[in-house]
């Protein structure tokens, strides 16, 4: 009888073993050694695929690479800045690719591992839109698999792309990001600025005044009295490697150019943006992403959910801009949900 037992055990640990390697993820319905799968017609390099975008300035090579594979569901990954890199994103990897969602990384021209022209001149939005376009074509992505989610800067540019270009893309989620930066500088100046040690705030805008940006203690007083209440709630030192590791590689030219010199509010190319109205153009499923804590205001992330025509909206009641760090159970665990419903409509 014993032996029985113990042949009837081993037939189903052997069966739910069987059945854990061979989870679908949703969406993909295959199982997940298809998620893993491999070209074996191509040299392995990662998933990593150089590509060239025709520039005003020339041809440059931008850097893309692909975690996991799911024919229907892909989120191509924008990161913001402007000048940052994708590395920031990694933390990606430890909740997506159990649900079976392929992502991609994405550094623009400019950013990581991507050509730098170091010319101001290609520091513009609308060229940002049409490098994406070429960068979606090259992947082969399309209306029936692609997710834009911009994040920050990348929110911005994702937007102003799907405006052009809805109808070559699934859905887009804008995380931490206003439709409108006059409104931007707008919360900075007027709700999160009082919010500070006023004698802090009045040594910041000396220094910003004299335009003395370089100055070390401009870093200082930013770092211990606005990132980590407004970018990321974990204390400075004990901030995620892959955040430093990312603004540790920040293109300053860009940021400057495009954002401006200042942490409070916007007074580069992109001072004067603002898509708001625009927004009930679009379409296609929509997540917005607010904080309560983020140098956007969370109530306007909630107003563009109401403005696009099939809207949803995430609060993170515990997390700033890198909410996707600081209130990263609420994070992950919606834009999964918000990916598994668009899926099934």
């Amino acid at each position: 009888m014993s032996k029985y037992y113990t042949l009837l055990l081993t037939i189903l640990v052997m069966a739910l073993s069987s059945v854990s390697c061979k989870k679908s993820g949703f969406g993909n319905g295959s199982s997940t050694e298809d998620y893993f799968k491999i070209d074996t017609a191509q040299i392995q390099n990662g998933g990593v695929q150089i590509i060239s975008v025709n520039t005003p300035k020339g041809i440059f090579k931008v850097w893309t690479k692909r975690i996991g594979h799911n024919p229907k569901v892909k989120v191509l990954l924008l990161n913001g800045g402007p000048g940052a890199t994708h590395e920031y994103f990694e933390c990606f990897e430890n909740f997506l690719p159990a649900e079976g969602i392929e992502f991609i990384y994405y550094d623009q021209l400019g950013c990581g591992n991507s050509d730098n022209p170091n010319d101001t001149s290609l520091w513009e939005l609308a060229r940002y839109v049409e490098e994406l376009e070429q960068v979606r074509k090259a992947l082969n992505l399309n209306k029936d698999n692609c997710y834009l989610l911009g994040h920050s800067w990348g929110g911005i540019l994702a937007m102003e792309y799907a405006l052009k270009y809805q109808t070559n893309i699934k859905g887009l989620i804008i995380s931490n990001m206003m439709s409108s930066c006059p409104d931007y500088g707008k919360y900075a100046n007027e709700v999160l600025a009082p919010q500070m040690d006023q004698k802090v705030l009045d040594t910041i805008r000396q220094i910003e005044k004299s335009k003395d940006f370089q100055n070390p203690r401009y870093m200082q007083l930013l770092e211990s009295n606005y990132y980590v209440q407004h970018l990321c709630r974990i204390p400075l030192e004990k901030w995620p490697e892959p955040i430093t590791r990312s603004l540790g590689k920040l293109n300053s030219s860009l940021y400057v150019t495009m954002q401006g010199p200042s942490e409070f509010g916007i007074s580069g190319k992109l001072a004067i943006w603002d898509r708001f109205e625009q927004l009930s153009k679009l379409s296609i499923p929509v997540l917005s992403i607010g904080a309560k804590y983020d140098t956007m205001d969370p109530d306007h992330m909630k107003k563009i959910a109401s403005k696009v025509q099939n809207g949803s909206y995430l609060f993170c009641p515990n997390g700033s801009h890198f909410c996707f760090y600081d209130d990263q159970k609420v994070y992950f665990e919606w834009l999964i949900r918000f990916l598994k419903e668009a899926e099934s409509k």
